[in-house]
């Protein structure tokens, strides 16, 4: 018989479906932000620093709303959290200036902290020995909404337009009418899951940087921000020059280029989903992380190796399963290591980095990728085999998983 003191909550179902939804209202734009940008008249560079925009005031909001989330309860910090996206994808869909695009994704970016309280959640409704399964299945669900995403926005670029909204522009309108149904779902559905326990007061050292720089000193939580990053920072290399590797090396087409997209996202949901609980029972949490990190590490190394179209298939399938486990591990032993009223700053602090990387990463990969397109693959393996070492460090002061 079933262990039903590990079976997880069914609130916890509730913040998956949010998750999913919030990861499709996402997803929906990243087919036709550059195209947007370009009818603005934004250069190639400038288009770029749309996501820099995106990801830099991310990582700034990021930890605020997590930190107030632990001082005024999960739910109305999630909730304003999606009414930032809703306002967000409106601004944009409505944008009659590109300055104003840039404002829309900046708001977007400010208020994004939703995944990180969503965690925090998660982490509220679950005990520790349910906890990397609901991390596992949780990033699962939110990798799915990243192969429903894309199709969506090719659908609201076919429909006819509403007035004074361009085909590209409805593919916002729909992510916010998308990030809308998340945001009634979560107010109607989802009980708050924290006992607030100070009162609410927002300080000015709220707003400083110099904490979230500081929290790589914390002797819980300093290393495993470090490994956030530098995982993020490598991976983002990658994400950036795959896609000029495989149009130009491999000579293959955009619409290729979006199925392997799908392919990627259903392979990592399903290791996610079926893979993580069986190696967290039988193996410890850290060497996990490391060893899905070496792999990816190799797998980077193996791409420029052999460029074929047939190894590239095989190894980045290899590489879509190992992929989809060191976040949700991270975030795991970030849980297991916090107390109940830090778990959202916690969270949110890591999110933060994970925000800072994704920002930097793929400008390094633009400067490589103009000495040739092989060379980004290269760096990118070296430095994550890197990482992998690194992160077994991690292995001293991290509790053993338990099997209660």
């Amino acid at each position: 018989m079933a262990d039903r003191s590990n079976r997880l909550p069914w609130r916890f179902w509730i913040i998956t479906l949010v998750a999913f939804i919030n990861a499709v209202s996402f997803t929906i734009i990243i087919p036709v932000l550059y195209p947007y940008a370009k009818q603005f008249g934004l250069s190639d560079f400038q288009a770029s620093l749309l996501t820099t925009a995106y990801a830099a005031s991310q990582f700034i909001g990021t930890p605020i709303l997590g930190r107030l989330s632990d001082r005024v309860g999960r739910k109305p910090l999630l909730i304003l959290s999606l009414l930032g996206t809703v306002l967000a994808n409106l601004m944009a869909s409505l944008a009659p200036f590109a300055w104003f695009l840039f404002l829309a994704r900046v708001l977007d970016g400010v208020t994004g902290g939703n995944n990180s309280i969503a965690q925090a959640i998660i982490s509220d409704m679950t005990n520790p020995a349910q906890r990397t399964q609901a991390f596992g299945i949780f990033g699962a669900t939110f990798r799915l909404g990243f192969v429903a995403g894309p199709p969506l926005s090719y659908l609201a670029q076919v429909v006819p337009p509403l007035p004074g909204i361009s085909s590209l522009g409805m593919s916002f309108m729909v992510s916010a009418a998308i990030a809308l149904m998340a945001t009634i779902l979560c107010a109607v559905c989802l009980p708050e899951t924290h006992e607030v326990c100070e009162k609410f007061e927002l300080a000015w050292s709220d707003f400083k940087l110099g904490r979230i720089g500081r929290s790589l000193q914390n002797p819980r939580f300093g290393r495993t921000f470090l490994v956030t990053f530098l995982s993020g920072f490598t991976f983002t290399i990658f994400t950036f020059a795959f896609q000029p590797f495989f149009l130009n090396i491999l000579e293959q087409t955009p619409g290729r280029l979006a199925l392997i997209f799908a392919v990627f996202g259903i392979i990592g949901f399903m290791a996610q989903v079926f893979g993580l609980e069986p190696l967290r029972q039988r193996f410890n949490i850290v060497n996990i992380l490391a060893f899905m990190l070496a792999a990816r590490g190799v797998c980077f190394l193996l791409i420029p190796a052999f460029p074929t179209i047939q190894a590239f298939v095989l190894i980045t399938v290899i590489f879509a399963a190992v992929n989809s486990f060191p976040l949700p591990l991270i975030e795991s032993i970030l849980s297991l290591r916090s107390g109940p009223q830090e778990q959202g700053e916690v969270l949110g602090t890591n999110a933060s980095f994970l925000s800072l990387s994704n920002a930097i990463g793929p400008a390094i990969a633009g400067v490589l990728v103009s000495f040739g397109y092989g060379l980004p693959f290269w760096i990118t393996g070296v430095l994550t085999i890197g990482v992998a070492w690194f992160a077994l460090s991690l292995r001293e002061s991290v509790p053993a998983p338990s099997t209660k």
